[in-house]
C-alpha cells in the first residue's frame, strides 16, 4: 500500500535538498523564511559564523499595531519591509533567498517583495 508523507515532511525534504546548495556568507547572507498557519518568520543568517544578523516576524510587538486587521499575505509584506529596514541598518544590502522548501507564491512571495521594496537585493 502506498503511504504518502504529510506536506510538512515533504517540505522538509525539499528544504534539505536546497540547503545543500544554498549557504549564506558574510558578504551575502541567507534570508530564511518559516511559515506557520498563523505567523511568518524571517531571519538573515551568516552560515559561516552561525549567527543571525537580523530577524522579523508577525509576532513582533513592534509590528503589532501595523499588522492588526490585515490578511496573512499583507502581514507577510509588512514583515518583509521591516526585515529589509533592519538589514539595511545592519549594513546588509544583498542576500540569497531561502524559501524554506515552500512554493514561491502567496505569503513567501509577499515577504520577498516587501524586502525588495525596502531596498534589499534578493
Amino acid at each position: 500500500m502506498f503511504n504518502k508523507l504529510d506536506k510538512n515532511k515533504e517540505r522538509l525534504i525539499r528544504h534539505v535538498r536546497v540547503r545543500k546548495k544554498i549557504s549564506g556568507t558574510s558578504q551575502c547572507p541567507r534570508l530564511c523564511v518559516y511559515r506557520s498557519n498563523t505567523s511568518i518568520y524571517a531571519q538573515i543568517i551568516d552560515d559561516s559564523k552561525g549567527v543571525t544578523l537580523a530577524s522579523a516576524s508577525s509576532q513582533d510587538k513592534v509590528l503589532a499595531s501595523a499588522l492588526k486587521g490585515k490578511t496573512k499575505t499583507e502581514q507577510a509584506k509588512i514583515v518583509g519591509e521591516e526585515l529589509g529596514k533592519r538589514a539595511l541598518k545592519a549594513k546588509i544590502k544583498t542576500v540569497v533567498f531561502d524559501r524554506g522548501g515552500y512554493i514561491y507564491t502567496g505569503r513567501v512571495q509577499a515577504l520577498a517583495d516587501g524586502a525588495r521594496s525596502a531596498g534589499l537585493k534578493l
